[in-house]
């Protein structure tokens, strides 16, 4: 085993304070359903896929007698995609439910995500790995993946290693694309007759797989307020030296829920929300018209300094930018075909002119050389640009200095320009989860397994009420096929679970909008700074901004939706 620093022996101490219910036996806990959970569009096309598992309604637990719970049981459990603060506490509360209930049950844990239910590579889990893992940041107890099952090949692969290992159940712990992955494995073990659950957990630190039923994804508590931390620091050393204007991406491909909390906990003077650009149809040079603007005037308080906050999917939202990625991802394979004998990027531009509409390859034409190399770059394993490797930061920096120029020749701008490109990805990823993370992954665990102990199959686990204490957070799942809509992945119409992007009609952005004109031009930065896990509670169990905007939110709508009841 690793060393053990002095903070990871006093996380050892933590223990998680659960909700009520999943504090009884497995064997008194029972599932209440509701109404059919359908998905909110495409229903009919998503049918087409998931005959055995779409329909099926929601859960909750409540108390009741469940003899089957008491079952000794194998259930393998995968990590999937990026890291995440709080995964090795799913993992210990996915193992202490399966054992307090049948102590000669086993958790088979696969290495590497996919990949190792694929291969076949695993490990059994002892107690003694588990609890050396626990409250504990990062995936290394298993390790993590991105291997997707998609062939008909791996479906197969997949089925052989679960009927070797006589496995009953699966947990798969991942976002959206890995549990729409679980959706289609509980899927195709249901028409098949493999006599394997599936039961995903929702991770993602971008906080993109939410709605009415999750609240939030594990990890992003943690991360955000690992981001944070830094920004602050940053902020405060900006304003101290008073010549710096910071360019600080931050993690969030598909959506910018990472930016606003960053931006609601630290009030910088700008931060770039992708889902407004895209709403107002934004150009590129109207967003950089206003950001120097504000620069403008702050220097014109005397103030050559500044925070700007950039998601790093915000190229997928510009129309420019988004337009030139979305000719290129839907014709990727044939580009990457050709690209491997390209050695140059004018022998790929020279290309691409007759293969590109004009709009498009004039937007890749007016790129810096460097960007425009990032834009033809790698691909995920869907075909999609990988956009935290473009360099977006830098972007911004050159057009704005060319455009500064342009302002001081007119007269219109009389500061300096002293700008420093930062990017928060992967800091964030694997930090010591948080109060709140921790004990929210050990009940997601928790929940995975009681919902394998009462037969459910084809369910992300769920726990809400979050922003109360957690003694009154209630637990249960929900059918994965629900969060389903129909999107276009390598050429073809397929049903994925539907990300969930930036409401700019919801409380949290709402409370950003309010402020942030202000936050613009006056230096009102705040500072809250590391993660806390000593302390009062306003410290050590403070809940992020969005999920305390949203909550109360929740509650005045609920308030308001029984007075009205009642009249």
């Amino acid at each position: 085993m690793d060393t053990i620093s002095v903070l990871q022996k006093a996380r050892y101490e933590f223990k998680p304070v659960l909700p009520e219910i999943l504090t009884k036996p497995a064997s008194e806990i029972q599932l209440e359903t509701s109404t059919l959970s359908l998905p909110p569009r495409d229903e009919q096309k998503v049918r087409e896929f998931y005959k055995e598992t779409i329909g099926k309604p929601a859960v909750t637990f409540t108390k009741g007698e469940n003899p089957a719970a008491s079952k000794k049981r194998r259930c393998g459990v995968l990590l999937s995609g990026g890291q995440a603060p709080g995964g090795h506490n799913v993992l210990a509360g996915l193992f202490d439910g399966l054992t307090a209930a049948n102590p000669d049950s086993e958790l088979v844990g696969f290495h590497g995500g996919a990949a190792g239910l694929l291969n076949g590579d695993y490990e059994i889990l002892t107690k003694e790995k588990i609890d050396f893992h626990r409250n504990t940041g990062g995936f290394d107890i298993i390790g993590s993946g991105r291997t997707k099952i998609e062939t008909a090949e791996q479906i197969e692969a997949t089925i052989k290693t679960v009927q070797a290992l006589n496995l009953d159940s699966l947990v798969i712990v991942g976002g959206d694309d890995s549990n729409t992955n679980a959706a289609l494995l509980a899927e195709i073990f249901a028409q098949k007759q493999v006599p394997v659950q599936v039961i995903g957990v929702p991770k993602t630190i971008d906080g993109d797989l939410k709605n009415d039923h999750i609240e939030t994804s594990f990890g992003f508590d943690t991360s955000t307020k690992v981001y944070a931390s830094l920004i602050g620091d940053l902020a405060r050393d900006t304003k101290s030296s008073g010549k710096y204007w910071n360019f600080v991406k931050l993690m969030g491909r598909s959506a910018s829920h990472i930016a606003l909390e960053c931006a609601l906990q630290i009030h910088p003077n700008i931060c770039l929300i992708g889902e407004e650009i895209k709403a107002k149809n934004m150009s590129l040079k109207r967003i950089l018209y206003d950001i120097c603007q504000i620069i403008a005037r702050r220097a014109e308080n005397g103030e050559n300094f500044g925070v700007i906050l950039i998601p790093e999917g915000i190229v997928e939202f510009i129309p420019e930018t988004a337009n030139l990625i979305a000719e290129l991802n839907r014709n990727w394979k044939e580009y990457e075909h050709v690209f491997t004998a390209l050695t140059t990027l004018e022998l790929k531009k020279k290309w691409l002119v007759t293969k590109l509409s004009p709009e498009a390859y004039h937007t890749l034409d007016q790129l810096p050389a460097e960007l425009a190399e990032q834009f033809l770059g790698l691909r995920d394993p869907h075909g999609n640009i990988l956009v935290s490797q473009i360099e977006i930061e830098k972007l911004f920096i050159i057009l704005i200095r060319d455009y500064l120029e342009g302002m001081t020749g007119a007269g219109t701008y009389k500061g300096t320009f002293a700008p420093i490109a930062e990017f928060y990805g992967y800091e964030g990823r694997s930090a010591f989860p948080s109060n709140f993370d921790a004990t929210y992954c050990y009940a997601l665990g928790l929940t995975a397994f009681e919902l394998i102990a009462n037969g459910a199959n084809g369910y992300l686990a769920c726990v809400k009420n979050l922003a109360r204490p957690s003694t009154e957070w209630s637990a249960g799942g929900v059918p994965l096929t629900m969060m389903m809509n129909m999107e276009e992945r390598k050429g073809e119409w397929v049903p994925v679970i539907a990300k969930s992007l930036v409401d700019l009609n919801g409380a949290a952005f709402n409370e950003f909008a309010k402020n942030r004109d202000r936050w613009a031009i006056e230096t009102c930065y705040q500072h809250p700074g590391p993660v806390q896990y000593f302390g009062p509670d306003e410290l050590c169990n403070r809940i992020t901004e969005t999920l305390r905007l949203e909550s109360e939110e929740k509650s005045r709508f609920e308030a308001w939706s029984n007075i009205a009841v009642k009249r």
